[in-house]
């Protein structure tokens, strides 16, 4: 097991220093989000021709991981190719932060990306290897999660796109559909589909180690590269409507928006 993981971190580490070379020749760092998203095809693929468990197992779950790896490399595809030559903001930032040493920085940081490909295909690889023949409810009750959660991801990202498209809504903020009830509806179905993996490889030995998986997922959607540089980005482009935005809507799981905060007044 730990020599596949090996080889398949050096997979992903090599496809990320191809794409860091494209990134620069093109002059955008954005798409390292694209691969990030693709890389899990190829690894579910790896794990699924080399694991050592049930044929049809592996089938499956490769299945799953490259329909929902696929679709989100494509949308991000799309929002780069419509962006592009400008960077999404995120990275215009990061180009500003990192000034002194803009190649070098980003090179690290899309092979941290990579690494971190690696690290989350633990649930791919730990249900690869389970010899089980049969599908248990641990992995029925994964397979309805990630629908679910497929379902769900690609209405937000679909909705979003939709309201980006009218230029009418220009610097304006998205709360139609899923976005009136969260303000990263896309990056809460996003960590549903880790627990859904999660939840189909601990139906395999050592499988309750993938919950390391959506933990991580989940700390770094709430506290680092996910909803704290999206949302900075928000703000310095939208002002005060996406502050007022945050104040009435869920930052993560959907629920009803609260009554908006009134100012007072006071008259001299």
């Amino acid at each position: 097991m730990i020599p596949l993981l090996c080889a398949a971190a050096a997979m992903v580490g090599a496809l990320m220093a191809i794409a860091f070379v494209v990134a620069r020749r093109i002059g955008n760092f954005s798409i390292v989000d694209v691969m990030w998203s693709f890389n899990f095809t190829p690894l579910a693929a790896m794990f699924a021709l080399f694991g050592a468990g049930h044929p049809g197992r592996r089938l499956a779950i490769s299945g799953l991981v490259a329909l929902w790896s696929l679709r989100l490399a494509v949308h991000l595809a799309r929002r780069v190719a419509e962006l592009h030559p400008v960077e999404e903001g995120r990275y215009i930032e990061l180009r500003r932060q990192w000034k002194d040493d803009v190649n070098g920085r980003f090179f690290r940081f899309f092979l941290l990306q990579g690494a971190l490909n690696a690290g989350l295909s633990l649930p791919f690889l730990f249900a690869c290897m389970n010899p089980d023949p049969g599908l248990g409810w641990l992995e029925g009750m994964g397979v309805l999660v990630f629908l679910v959660s497929f379902v769900g991801e690609s209405a937000a990202d679909a909705q979003l796109q939709a309201f980006r498209k009218d230029p009418a809504n220009s610097g304006r903020v998205c709360r139609h559909g899923l976005w009136r009830y969260s303000r990263h509806p896309n990056y809460f179905f996003e960590w549903l589909v880790w627990c859904a993996f999660a939840l189909a490889a601990s139906a395999g030995p050592l499988g309750w180690v993938s919950w390391v998986c959506p933990a991580l997922m989940l700390y770094f959607l709430l506290r680092v590269t996910g909803i704290p540089a999206t949302e900075a980005q928000a703000v310095r482009s939208r002002g005060e409507e996406y502050r007022e935005y945050q104040q009435v809507t869920s930052a993560f799981v959907p629920w009803f928006p609260r009554p908006a905060t009134r100012k007072t007044v006071t008259i001299k």
